[in-house]
């Protein structure tokens, strides 16, 4: 077999992992953001001032946020189920030194700042969740596309052939719900309908960008004779398309139907769409269509699997805007985010028995179609990172508390009584602007750093011969990988400089 062949196989014919591994895994960015603000705030108590330095803040981010995932998606994951458990002891380890040297400085009683937290206002202009998922889910799946081509990443995080739940599978999901989570139709407030069909102009306009992508990835990979897995989306589809096409429909029929009713459209279109699979030939068509492949048999049969599967991606992005309209509701205070919290929760249980009843009474979960058990579990998945998100930030809020004057990036901020923000409010901006954050700079340039992934992917793909790299080698590349795509953005984001002309 030619290398090309090798590769194409090496990623072919896998069948995931269970839901659990997955679920332990969305704990750790979490658990990384938590780390990471709790050391911050740490510094913050011992020196007195946030860390000023864009070297080692860049260095600091990159280790605590970025560094853990690539270690537990290679050499770590016999023992995935574990770091979660370490790393949640190493925060609160931290948790302790912080609130031991501030009990040691007689601050305010325990129950005191308790209270205090229930009723603390928090920055209504943003939600910081949010934003840390949208550049998680970017880091991770600019991971995973490099380490898939490495023996050490494990075969059952690949996508799977046909049914199953891969690490990856997931990740093409999630970025859609990310997309829809600040899509202009949860932006924007509600207007007249003419608006409404503005916004679907401006939606036609932005996502060029995406459709020249496509076109771009689909012209070097045929041009290079690149190696590509055919069943994930055809010959000549890819995810740029698939994107860009769900925005358009979702903004068409947002313009259509009642954006707050978009969960039941969401609904309706998953549900048709199974029932289209399961009675009648489409299942089929997908799966094996002419077993050839041939492009001169048509483009859908071509590319049966992306056209097909827009309607399944289609109704995770309308039910995802949903979730994106309810998190933009007014919480001002800690007390309505803790509401928010059961809110999900109570979600998460509807979705998790969904789950099970749709694989009882139709068939696996399948990215490949993008069935109705695929789309309930992104969102299950989804949410369960969001609400992971949201607790970590709230648990930063708790800790900020204890150390007046504390700041962590990309964390909710405190909105200060009058009083206070006359006497503290310079220290406080300050304290903000003075913070450079890993996190901001990614968000800035997503689709950069996204692109840049794919380019650097491929080099090291020409370059290296992944399949057979030893462990020691594949950190290094992996490592070297990502933190020249995560200093090119911070470099941008030092220089406030955004490439975006769309």
């Amino acid at each position: 077999m030619s290398q090309k062949e090798l590769k194409e196989a090496f990623v072919s014919n896998l069948n995931g992992t269970s839901l659990l591994e997955i679920s332990a895994g969305l704990s750790l960015p979490p658990l990384c953001l938590l780390c990471r603000g709790l050391l911050l705030i740490l510094h913050r108590l011992h020196r007195g001032k946030p860390v000023s330095s864009r070297k080692y803040s860049l260095l600091l981010d990159f280790v605590v946020l970025v560094s853990p995932l690539l270690f537990s998606c290679t050499v770590l994951s016999p023992i995935l189920l574990f770091i979660p458990l370490l790393l949640a002891a190493c925060c609160a380890g931290i948790f302790s030194r912080i609130y031991s040297r501030r009990k040691g400085e007689a601050g305010a009683p325990l129950g005191q700042v308790v209270e205090e937290f229930q009723e603390a206002r928090l920055d209504p202009g943003c939600i910081p969740a949010i934003t840390v998922f949208r550049v998680y889910v970017n880091v991770l799946t600019s991971i995973s596309i490099l380490a898939v081509d490495f023996p050490q990443y494990p075969r059952r995080y690949a996508k799977a052939e046909t049914y199953g739940t891969g690490v990856m599978d997931l990740g093409v999901g999630a970025f859609v719900f990310g997309n829809a989570l600040v899509c202009p139709e949860v932006r924007q407030q509600p207007h007249r309908t003419q608006a409404r069909f503005s916004s679907l102009a401006r939606q036609v306009f932005s996502v060029w960008p995406l459709i020249s992508l496509g076109f771009g990835r689909l012209l070097s990979v045929k041009s290079i004779e690149y190696h590509e897995h055919t069943s994930e989306y055809g010959l000549h589809w890819n995810f740029f398309f698939t994107l860009a096409l769900v925005r358009l429909a979702a903004s068409l029929l947002l313009a259509v139907f009642p954006k707050h009713r978009a969960w039941l459209v969401a609904a309706a279109l998953a549900v048709l769409y199974q029932l289209l699979l399961s009675t009648t030939s489409l299942k089929a068509f997908i799966l094996h269509g002419s077993d050839g492949r041939d492009s001169r048999l048509g483009f859908l049969d071509a590319n049966r699997e992306g056209l097909l599967s827009l309607f399944g991606y289609l109704a995770i992005y309308l039910a995802s805007v949903q979730v994106g309209l309810w998190l933009q509701q007014p919480r001002g205070s800690v007390r309505g985010w803790l509401g928010a919290l059961r809110g999900l929760a109570l979600a998460l249980v509807a979705l998790w028995v969904l789950l099970q009843l749709c694989q009882a009474c139709t068939e696996p979960v399948s990215r490949r179609m993008a069935n109705l058990p695929f789309c309930t579990w992104v969102l299950a998945q989804c949410l369960l990172l969001l609400g992971f998100f949201l607790l970590a930030d709230l648990a930063l809020v708790f800790t900020k508390l204890l150390v007046k004057g504390a700041g962590v990036p990309c964390c909710w901020e405190l909105v200060q009584p009058l009083s206070s923000r006359k006497k503290h409010g310079v220290e406080a901006v300050q304290g903000r602007l003075s913070q450079p954050c890993l996190i901001s700079a990614i968000n800035k340039n997503q689709l950069l750093f996204f692109l840049l992934a794919n380019v650097m992917t491929g080099a090291v793909n020409i370059l290296v011969d992944t399949l057979h790299s030893k462990a020691a080698f594949t950190l290094c590349i992996l490592h070297l990988y990502m933190f020249l795509n995560c200093l090119v953005v911070y470099g941008l984001h030092a220089r406030n400089i955004v490439l975006k002309f769309w």
